[in-house]
């Protein structure tokens, strides 16, 4: 299950960069944010792939998506350049980028590497 996130959302689930400097996840669970736009042909491509995973990892990881069109602001806290971009948010430890449409396998490699879950 993916949801979509605005700015508030974004500020109460993932990360309150308006109160922090230093990066401080606000989650209960690892998740992942797919930065994307309606227009873009590879976000299309990947979003049923984040829909599977949403499903097979339901209750261990947040898949959240944020439309840069409507979410600009956001988009640019995160110094987002070329759609669609992945951030990987671990429960604890720093996130990581991945840029471009990933196949399936690469998300479940990140999911475990990076994550630190499995199925």
């Amino acid at each position: 299950m993916t949801e979509l996130l605005t700015k508030e959302t974004f500020l109460q689930k993932v990360f309150n960069y308006e109160v922090n400097k230093e990066w401080k996840f606000e989650g209960d669970l690892p998740c992942i944010i797919d930065f994307y736009a309606d227009w873009c042909g590879p976000c299309k491509m990947v979003a049923p792939i984040l829909e599977d995973l949403g499903k097979e990892y339901q209750g261990k990881v947040n898949i959240y998506k944020v439309d840069t069109e409507a979410e600009q602001e956001l988009a640019g806290a995160f110094g987002i350049r070329s759609i669609p971009s992945i951030l990987f948010i671990p429960k604890d430890g720093e996130p990581q980028m991945a840029q471009g449409a990933l196949p399936k396998h690469q998300f479940e490699q990140f999911f475990s590497e990076v994550l630190k879950v499995t199925k």
